[in-house]
């Protein structure tokens, strides 16, 4: 393994490229088959909607609570070998959908894919971190949600056509696209080291759990995950009741991911030129949830994907920024470990939200009260975003004190 510092420049761009494309990969695989999960099992089988929420839940905490061992050996082992089994792994869990024909076989599918997961993304994050500098970190994440917002164009899209066939279909070419990361990684990503210094197993855990800003911003994040996974669970029954078609599952997805393709960089870059990465994300948390909290006005297709359009703007302005406040947040010392506490507000939050979407979205339609969920996700990412500003105003006191006390003669 090299030490990132080592690296050429050349190794680092070609780390960078390998990570976008996989990115791509992943995107489109992971929404080609999981928003038409809900729609196969509830709509197409009959099945309740909180057990496929559990399911998406249990998905998500797996995924992200192993996320934090996938991150511990990171920094022991390096980023490398652990996406690459992961890769493989997600292959399976994919693959595994295509016979799930009762609840124990898609629970277990869901799980094996959460397992794979769990290895390649805090990994893939630490090395992010590792391979970028503070100066062109900002601009990496634009690009990365760029690419990320083709791939879930596309997935979708692709997903909405193979359903036609069958839902095997669609999980099969899921599965496919961790292939083709699979052989991207193991040929193009170097062997980058994420951590600065060789310690025992537990010391960066340790590191972050007593790093107290983090773990504050780590709490606050829980509520953008619990807005962002809807995405996958009550958006696409919405959309599907709304415009009576499964294929408004796809109009969605396609105008979510067309705005990030065409507005995530300029969009982004426009707002860093007055306000740092956490007021950013604060403002863009904001918008989401206004844009959810609309939807329980939303009475037709178009007045619905205005409110995605919404929720879309504020995503733009959220998603990289989160992702850049983490790694300023993150000592050096153990990127991977960082990163890996860090994917527990996805653990938690997105769990919730996935659960909570089921479970509100099927209580919502059997007490005639539609509004209900829209409501409380709504209000939980307004909270969010207060406890939020209120993070960067205590930072902005702490650095005037710091200042002080260094200029003090």
């Amino acid at each position: 393994m090299q030490q990132s510092s080592a690296l050429g420049e050349a190794a680092r761009r070609r780390g960078l490229i390998a990570i976008l494309i996989d990115i791509f990969f992943m995107w489109g695989g992971f929404f080609m088959v999981v928003p038409l999960i809900s729609v196969h099992f509830v709509d197409d089988l009959g099945w309740s909607a909180a057990s496929i929420g559990l399911v998406l839940a249990l998905r998500q905490l797996i995924q992200q609570g192993l996320t934090l061992p996938g991150g511990m050996l990171a920094d022991r082992i390096g980023a490398k070998g652990l996406i690459c089994v992961g890769m493989l792994i997600r292959c399976a869990g994919f693959a595994g959908m295509a016979w799930a024909s009762s609840f124990p076989l898609l629970l277990g599918s869901a799980v094996l894919a959460a397992v794979g997961g769990a290895l390649f993304e805090s990994p893939r994050a630490a090395a992010i971190a590792a391979l970028t500098t503070p100066e062109n970190r900002g601009r990496y994440f634009s690009l990365q949600g760029i690419v990320s917002g083709l791939g879930m164009t596309l997935g979708p899209l692709l997903g909405a056509l193979l359903l036609r066939f069958d839902f095997a279909v669609v999980a099969l070419a899921a599965a496919s696209c961790y292939i083709v990361t699979f052989l991207v990684t193991l040929l193009m990503l170097p062997p980058v080291q994420v951590a600065t210094e060789r310690r025992n197993l537990t010391y960066g855990v340790g590191l972050a759990l007593r790093d107290r800003p983090f773990m504050i911003f780590n709490v606050l994040l829980m509520g953008y995950w619990f807005m962002w996974v809807q995405l996958s669970i009550s958006l696409p029954l919405e959309a599907r009741a709304v415009a009576g078609t499964s294929d408004a599952v796809s109009w969605v997805y396609t105008l979510n991911a067309g705005m990030s393709v065409l507005l995530q960089y300029p969009l982004l870059r426009l707002a860093e030129r007055r306000l740092r990465p956490l007021p950013i994300l604060l403002l863009g948390v904001a918008i989401m949830a206004l844009g959810l909290g609309g939807v329980a006005f939303a009475g037709s297709t178009a007045a619905l994907l205005l409110c995605v359009a919404l929720f879309s703007a504020g995503a733009l302005l959220a998603g990289p920024s989160q992702q850049t406040v983490a790694a300023e947040f993150a000592n050096p010392v153990a990127l991977g470990s960082y990163f890996g506490v860090n994917a527990l507000a996805l653990a938690l939050g997105g769990s919730l939200g996935n659960y909570s979407g089921g479970l509100l979205y099927g209580l919502g339609r059997q007490y005639a009260l539609p509004a209900l969920p829209w409501f409380i996700f709504g209000a939980a990412g307004l909270a969010t975003a207060v406890g939020m500003l209120l993070l960067h105003r205590w930072q902005g006191r702490a650095a005037t004190v710091t200042v002080a006390l260094d200029t003090a003669p």
